[in-house]
């Protein structure tokens, strides 16, 4: 355990959870991080409006599933068992990265609007994620025309806003025992204790819970931040770093690497087991829409691994 890191009790409406307790936690990106870069300055790509590859090896969106729409392959083998993510918020700039990245799993994109309030609302409800999950399987059955398919694979991806979806189908048992990797791009927010010394572990916990397993090799978790500070909540920052102290560590400082994607620059990162997390200058809209290809580098790099995907 990481000096200086407290780990108190405290419950969560869906049961026990750690209450980390470390003032590094809630330091704020500092000055130096709150930078802003043109679209010549990245290459002359703008991360919002980035280049449409299609759909590659992917058929076009079908509205087969119970909320949002997938890509299936067009060449989905004919078996029982596929792999699938479900992303929040975003879909069609998750698929633009999607479709550079793998050729295998389905993936459901689902956009609920602004906000976090809208995604935690509609996943509230367990038996919302189940139908989902269901109404999927049985979408790629009949695209196969096979009595039956199977999830075997099932992880969950949000940029922004979709943070909330994750946050509700985790604390839940199917979430618990079905989803095998989570990708927070530069998504996840929340309150401050009453005490303000620490962050909601209610809010958190979920999160936190996942980042024990996968630090543990149990599961897979990657999590990326900005340097936008926010009015009145906890940045990503300050929630990345809660899930570092989570599983006993703490960041490390890095410098900008040429390599990543759409103008980001690396200033912080962590790994332990399967949980990954890396944090970035840049504070304008830009640098947070460039988390994007941030997600089509954790596909290549960790999820086809992971998957065994080819």
């Amino acid at each position: 355990m990481a000096a200086g890191l407290l780990l108190a009790p405290a419950i969560a409406a869906q049961g026990s959870v750690p209450r980390v307790t470390a003032r590094w936690v809630l330091e704020r990106p500092p000055a130096a991080t709150q930078t802003q870069k043109t679209i010549e300055e990245r290459g002359g790509i703008n991360p919002c409006d980035t280049p449409d590859p299609g759909f590659g090896a992917y058929s076009k969106w079908d509205r087969a599933p119970s909320l949002g729409q997938m890509i299936v392959p067009r060449h989905l083998p004919r078996r029982a068992n596929f792999d699938v993510v479900f992303h929040f918020h975003g879909h069609e700039a998750a698929r633009k990265e999607w479709v550079r990245a793998v050729d295998g799993p389905v993936l459901v994109g689902i956009d609920l609007g602004n906000g976090s309030g809208p995604y935690d609302s509609a996943f509230s409800a367990g038996y919302v994620f189940e139908e989902l999950l269901s109404s999927v399987e049985v979408a790629v059955a009949k695209r196969l025309g096979i009595k039956q398919a199977t999830a075997r694979f099932v992880g969950l991806s949000a940029w922004s806003a979709g943070y909330g979806a994750i946050g509700r189908i985790l604390a839940q048992p199917l979430g618990k025992s079905r989803v095998d990797s989570v990708i927070l791009l530069d998504g996840l927010h929340s309150g401050y204790d009453k005490t303000g010394g620490t962050l909601n572990a209610q809010q958190l916990g979920p999160f936190a819970e996942f980042a024990q397993l996968a630090a543990a090799r149990k599961r897979f978790m990657f999590v990326s931040h900005s340097s936008i500070i926010p009015p009145g909540y906890a940045s990503t920052t300050e929630t990345s770093a809660y899930l570092v102290a989570s599983v006993g560590g703490k960041p490390q400082a890095s410098k900008p690497r040429g390599s990543d994607p759409m103008g980001l620059d690396l200033i912080r990162w962590y790994a332990q087991g399967n949980f990954h997390m890396r944090g970035f200058a840049g504070n304008d809209k830009m640098d947070h829409c460039a988390h994007f290809g941030v997600y089509r580098d954790v596909l290549r790099t960790h999820l086809r691994r992971r998957w065994r995907l080819r």
